[in-house]
């Protein structure tokens, strides 16, 4: 049988367990010349110089100016490739397709 005392604190442990997953996100560093560096821990900005850790745990720098986006890595997206352009065919099409444009 389970107690309220007992649904109250496995409600606790799992607000617990959601809050803890959050803090631990990894962040993605988009550079201007489109490299992209990601990190366990969110970088912290000093005196114009970004500052975090490798995925080794060695303390890494990158200047601010060469930082165009700091973003979770959930959130941030890759970057979209031009797609290359579809050139209408020559073929004839059928009279009786015409009417679907």
């Amino acid at each position: 049988m389970i107690t309220s005392a007992m649904k109250r604190s496995g409600a606790l442990l799992l607000v617990g367990l959601l809050v803890l997953t959050g803090c631990a996100s990894a962040y993605v560093l988009k550079l201007t010349n489109g490299t992209q560096i990601t990190t366990p821990s969110k970088p912290r900005l000093e005196n114009g110089v970004y500052y975090f850790k490798d995925a080794k745990g060695q303390q890494q720098s990158v200047l601010a100016a060469r930082v165009r986006e700091v973003a979770p890595a959930s959130v941030a997206k890759a970057e979209d490739k031009p797609q290359p352009v579809m050139m209408k065919s020559d073929k004839k099409r059928k009279w009786y397709l015409l009417w679907q444009g």
